[in-house]
């Protein structure tokens, strides 16, 4: 009889704790800082409340603070990390470095343990991989040695984007080998055959990608937004978290393009709920809208452009869902050295990158 009283009792409280934090004339702030309370409740021989979980919103303040370890606490069933790239490019004086020294981990031997980190690895791939890969230090038709799979696989990557306006230079053939050296080893490939499914953990993550830059392209996935919106809607009806890969943008800027900001919401609107930019090469920042992140550009992760100081850098995103919401997103960054070989930031350097990345959030 005691066991059930306390039962009423405590059903009573948490009614009254609710009515509290979400009643009309609750303070915002204090509405704001709670967004799900999970408790962990055994029935069996009487009744139990053994804990609860108080899971923040996800704002740009929280997105910008130098401690993430908060998350480490919250329950392994409920929590998912999805680790992301900015630019991958192992082409060019990258691929020269790399076959020079007979060392295809080289480029990514700094990170690798940052990308796979999470329960689930993506990048943006924006060159081929192939057998035959011409080396070389100049021009803009990129490609890379097939082996640079070897880096990719020992950094966990789990999904390749190849929607990008350099995946094509070396035609459909090109397209197709580097297809099937990924999925030979594992990776999943999104942005050239439509949306790919992962189970992260019992969830369902669907992946899209598409390429505005340049012109239309065969295989590629075109940004055609009448059709990413009826791709979103439809991975949305099968799947658990929609994330959506975007090749955008201007080079060499640090602020998105209104069009950017305008597409980005668009494909929240018919479901996303995460948005990774890239192409600029340049780290752009973030904004939230209706609850879900657009993330502009990360930057370059790995590539040679050598010739500024923005184009070396970059940050490796470490984005942490609860359940189907995104929770918390930690960007770390990185910086290349050596024509391709990035290193991970701390102290100042990270703080300088991260604050200037803050106040071109929205």
């Amino acid at each position: 009889m005691k066991k059930w009283l306390l039962f009423i009792v405590l059903i009573i409280f948490f009614a009254c704790v609710g009515y509290f934090i979400f009643r009309k004339d609750a303070p915002l702030s204090l509405k704001n800082s709670i967004q799900y309370i999970a408790p962990s409740i055994s029935v069996g021989s009487g009744f139990s409340l053994l804990k609860q979980e108080v899971v923040p919103s996800l704002s740009i303040d929280s997105i910008y603070i130098n401690d993430h370890t908060w998350t480490a606490t919250l329950s392994a069933v409920h929590k998912r990390v999805l680790v992301a790239s900015g630019d991958i490019i192992p082409a060019r004086s990258v691929n020269f470095q790399t076959v020079k020294r007979g060392n295809y981990m080289w480029a990514f031997q700094n990170i690798s343990s940052i990308l796979s980190s999470g329960d689930s690895t993506v990048v943006n791939l924006e060159t081929p991989l192939l057998s035959q890969c011409p080396v070389t230090v100049e021009g803009m038709i990129f490609c890379g040695s097939k082996r640079h799979i070897e880096g990719l696989r020992a950094s966990g990557v789990d999904v390749v984007g190849l929607s990008n306006n350099h995946i094509g230079n070396y035609g459909r053939d090109g397209i197709e080998e580097t297809k099937k050296l990924l999925e030979e080893n594992g990776m999943s490939v999104t942005g050239i055959n439509g949306p790919v499914v992962r189970d992260v953990k019992g969830l369902k993550f669907s992946f899209l990608a598409y390429n505005e830059i340049g012109t239309p392209e065969p295989m590629v996935s075109w940004l055609d937004e009448e059709t990413m919106v009826q791709e979103i809607i439809q991975a949305k009806k099968t799947s658990d978290v929609v994330i959506v890969m975007l090749s955008w943008g201007v080079e060499y800027t640090d602020r998105p393009t209104e069009n950017q900001r305008r597409i980005g919401k668009i494909a929240i609107d018919a479901g996303a709920d995460l948005i990774l930019g890239n192409h600029p090469h340049w780290i752009q920042g973030v904004e939230l809208y209706k609850g879900k992140l657009i993330v502009y550009a990360q930057g370059n992760t790995i590539f040679d452009q050598m010739w500024s100081e923005e184009t070396k850098k970059g940050v490796i995103g470490k984005y942490t869902f609860y359940d189907k919401e995104l929770i918390d997103v930690e960007f770390i960054p990185t910086y290349i050295k050596d024509y391709g070989q990035p290193v991970v930031l701390d102290g100042k350097e990270k703080d300088i990158i991260l604050q200037k990345m803050k106040t071109v959030s929205y």
